[in-house]
């Protein structure tokens, strides 16, 4: 052999070495290839603020062994990488930077606060793809793209356009999530529900003309009650049918209002009376639009309340509930304050309390497109794994609402909308128009809002492959395969690339979805910044290397499952990496020992080589079932099992005394045999575990370029051996029962004694006879000895008894006689003692009659468990002081 396998398992240099092999040779690289099968990911792109977490890890490791495994199954494996601009993320941190730099974002203006934004994206847009870079990801990085580069923002103008066009974007005054604090809408998704301890604030509203006469309503927010335009009751409520069309005088302000009748009340709720706010509840919304109400709007931007606000005008939020909930006390108009627990909207970036408002806003129409997007997951045209996560595609769908996607943000794409100065005509339009097409005037003013992030990403999937021109790479690499992500973003991402791809392409734009869960810490939480129990995946790398770390990850891994990280499993990951370290070296150095021939007659291989070799060639088919099928975590076991107990622990072991016997004949069958199993063992574990399994590779067959492109060990028929698997079996069998008699007498592996096997069956004791070099290694046999019945076999041999034979061990060859009875009348002594606490405390009738049941119980047990020990350690002392 050329090279040498360092003595011990360092990933440190190694990794880093050997990636930026695969970068120097393109083998991430995937081209147009027609005499290929075409295998598309594409990365789910992280946001350009993003620092690798374990989140991400999971993630890219899932669609990195997807790739590797289908690259070495001789597919064009494409794995589109990039980032997300992450429009709010991003526009945040930026006015972060400035602001300590005692610069406002307003005072410096768009232009000049977008070159800031672009510096910031220069800097530490590339960060985590560096990240993600150690830890493996086999990415096509010389196709990176970024949502807003030129053909992805070409990608999302011409989709607003045909939207547009289509009828399906429209600009209108709706009730939008507002966040105070980011000044921007925000989409439903980006909303957190969370239970908040409130109260139900119950208000008499005065019936105009009728002195003395109220109507109670019960409110959660009392602030929005200068924007009530009505009070609804349900048409069918006896209480309140004449009530219906009477006005009623709306507290602290100088308006009347009226009562309606509209079948959304629910009138076991609350008084059954409700206030009516159009411009500040969606439900409230549709009422209005229903019973053709005004729409006031009583809050600026930073939820202050506005100038309609009479003598609150210029209040925050909640410092106005106060003053106003005094001012109503004070009129009388207070009925009561009772404690209510409610669900309440919090923005998931800044976690400030949504305000819903009313804005014009620009929006998808989300009815056909929604639609559409079920009927492909109806029709099979898009399955999840799990299945399970069908109800939650499903549940968004069939209650999705039109779609804002304006933001009120500098950073992102902005909106292809202009108005003309003059006459205020809206014209959409691929570039800014030169004139108004309604009155001719030649200044128009771009809309000054950009789009949602999701509007970009949504069209992920086929912007990055050149559309909207039709790119070789597009016919070719699309729709693609399989999308990997969290379930936490099914509606925020999934979703919107289903939809968008079937507008747009007229195809679903993969086939398949792996749902993954979250990484959570050893108790179980979620990990997070503010519990501070967040694990950084570098930390980890940098500790014990990307392969320990992937592994981990994928460790009893289950599709649509969270999972928890223990540092003792990076450990064990660690261990494994050694172990299969340790176990090529050895098989290496070997290699030295003999001519190993590339080909090899079957014919010449024992029994142990056919049966090692069989069961390769089976994992081999049920690895690549289990990776066909997403299950990553059941199939990076086997390998795992495979290659620590069988090929280390049996295999290696039944094949030393060979190696090390100079006469044997079938050495360079064993080292054909561990070369060309290591071989596929390796390859079977690469995609988990691609830089050890690169460097031992490339040494074991330095005449081969590198594992990547390695072919995927396929099933061959020739390698079924099935009578010699039945054989090893059973002697392993045979080893196991011989290990557990000795490890039940203390006898220590290095005390070797005489083996007997008995058999009436010919083809058991044919088997043994075969075995016999392997078999007495493993069971410490100083001889072994094949026989049909138990003539010329001591008395007080020891026995195991197997399925197919019995053991038997010269009892005198495995222990010291002298010393086993000194140690069990020890052990009598002992258990003498025991019996006579546990029979006095049992013959005590205080301890049965007052001590808990269960403690009596536990030592009833006891005593059943001593008198059996004695009854046996008096048994072998009669043995063997005959």
């Amino acid at each position: 052999m050329s090279k040498e396998l360092a003595k011990t398992y360092d990933p440190k240099g190694l990794e880093e070495r050997l990636y930026q092999k695969w970068l120097d040779n393109k083998y991430f690289h995937a081209e147009v290839n027609r005499d290929k099968k075409p295998f598309t990911i594409v990365m789910p792109p992280p946001n350009v603020t993003g620092q690798l977490h374990m989140g991400h890890a999971l993630d890219e490791t899932m669609q990195d062994i997807l790739i590797r495994f289908k690259r070495m199954q001789g597919y064009e494996a494409l794995w589109q990488p990039g980032t997300d601009h992450a429009a709010i993320a991003t526009e945040v941190k930026v006015i972060e930077k400035l602001k300590e730099q005692g610069i406002n974002k307003e005072d410096l203006g768009r232009e000049e606060f977008l070159k800031h934004a672009w510096a910031w994206k220069e800097e530490y847009g590339g960060k985590i793809i560096n990240q993600l870079k150690k830890l493996g990801a086999s990415a096509d990085w010389d196709r990176e793209r970024f949502t807003m580069d030129e053909g992805c923002s070409k990608a999302v103008k011409e989709v607003f356009i045909r939207l547009y066009e289509k009828g399906y974007i429209y600009k209108g005054s709706r009730i939008i999530n507002w966040c105070p604090v980011c000044q921007t809408s925000i989409s439903d998704a980006e909303v957190e529900h969370e239970d908040q301890d409130g109260f139900f604030w119950h208000i008499n509203y005065p019936i105009v003309g009728e002195e003395g006469r109220f109507v109670e309503i019960a409110t959660t927010r009392p602030e929005t009650l200068l924007g009530d335009t009505a009070v609804a009751v349900n048409p069918e409520d006896e209480r309140y049918k004449d009530l219906i069309g009477k006005m009623l005088k709306l507290p602290l302000t100088d308006r009347e209002i009226p009562v309606i009748a509209d079948e959304y009340v629910d009138k076991e709720f609350g008084t059954g009376c409700v206030k009516i706010t159009p411009a500040h509840d969606p439900n409230d919304f549709e009422v209005g639009k229903r019973h053709n109400l005004e729409e006031i709007n009583i809050m600026n931007d930073d939820a202050t309340i506005n100038d309609l606000g009479g003598k609150y005008a210029g209040m925050d939020r909640y410092e106005a509930r106060k003053a106003m909930v005094k001012d109503l006390e004070d009129l009388g108009l207070l009925v009561k304050v009772v404690p209510h627990s409610h669900s309440v909207g919090t923005h998931d970036r800044c976690g400030t309390t949504v305000e819903p408002m009313i804005k014009p806003q620009w929006f998808v129409r989300m009815k056909e497109m929604g639609e559409a997007a079920i009927k492909t997951l109806q029709d099979g045209n898009l399955t999840f794994v799990p299945e399970r996560f069908d109800k939650i595609y499903m549940h968004w769908l069939e209650n999705i609402r039109d779609w804002c996607i304006s933001r009120q943000l500098w950073w992102g794409h902005r909106i292809p909308a202009y108005y003309c100065d003059n006459c205020g005509e809206t014209v959409v339009a691929r570039e800014l128009p030169s004139v108004c097409p309604k009155c001719g005037c030649e200044h128009l003013t771009q809309d000054e809002d950009t789009l949602d992030t999701w509007f970009s990403s949504a069209l992920w999937p086929f912007s990055t492959l050149g559309w909207p021109d039709n790119t070789e790479e597009l016919n070719y690499f699309y729709p693609t395969d399989v999308l990997v992500t969290g379930y936490d973003i099914i509606f925020f991402w999934v979703i919107r690339m289903v939809f968008s791809g079937l507008e747009q392409t007229g195809k679903t734009p993969f086939h398949h979805v792996l749902i993954h869960g979250l990484v959570r810490d050893s108790q179980g939480r979620k990990m997070s910044k503010s519990l501070g129990n967040g694990i950084d995946p570098l930390e980890v790398i940098d500790k014990y290397g990307a392969d320990a770390l992937r592994l981990t990850l994928m460790t009893g891994n289950a599709p649509g499952n969270d999972m928890r990280f223990y540092w003792e499993r990076v450990e064990a990951s660690r261990n494994f990496a050694n172990k299969v370290w340790n176990a090529s070296r050895f098989i290496m150095m070997n290699l030295e020992k003999a001519e190993v021939p590339q080909e090899i007659d079957l014919n010449a291989l024992t029994g142990a080589d056919k049966w090692i070799l069989s069961k390769v060639n089976k994992l081999a088919e049920e690895v690549t079932e289990n990776m066909d099928k997403y299950e990553l975590g059941i199939a990076v076991q086997k390998v795992y099992d495979f290659i620590w107990e069988e090929f280390c622990d049996w295999y290696i072991e039944m094949v030393k005394p060979r190696l090390y016997n100079e006469e044997d004949t079938t050495k360079a069958a064993a080292l054909w045999t561990l070369k060309t199993v290591l071989g596929n063992a390796l390859k079977l574990l690469h995609p988990y575990m691609p830089f050890i399994t690169e460097e031992i590779y490339c040494t074991l067959r330095p005449e081969e370029e590198s594992i990547m492109i390695a072919s995927w060990p396929e099933r061959k028929a020739e390698w079924d051996f099935e009578a010699d698997e039945e054989a090893v079996e059973i002697i392993k069998e045979a080893v196991r029962s011989i290990r557990n008699v000795r490890t039940g007498m203390n006898v220590p592996p290095s005390k070797k004694a005489k083996v007997f096997v008995v058999s009436e069956d010919e083809a058991i004791r044919e088997t043994f006879e075969n075995g016999k070099v392997f078999f007495g290694t493993l069971g410490y046999a100083s001889e072994v000895v094949v026989q049909a019945d138990k003539a010329g076999i001591d008395e007080d041999a020891v026995s195991a008894v197997t399925s197919k034979a019995v053991i038997y061990m010269p009892f005198a060859e495995l222990v010291d006689i002298e010393k086993e009875v000194e140690r069990l009348h020890k052990e009598e002594e002992k258990l003498n003692k025991e019996l006579a606490r546990v029979k006095g405390m049992l013959s005590n009738e205080r301890f049965v009659s007052k001590a808990p049941e269960s403690k009596v119980a536990e030592e009833k047990a006891k005593l059943e468990k001593y008198t059996n020990m004695m009854e046996q350690v008096r048994e072998r002392l009669k043995q063997l002081e005959k």
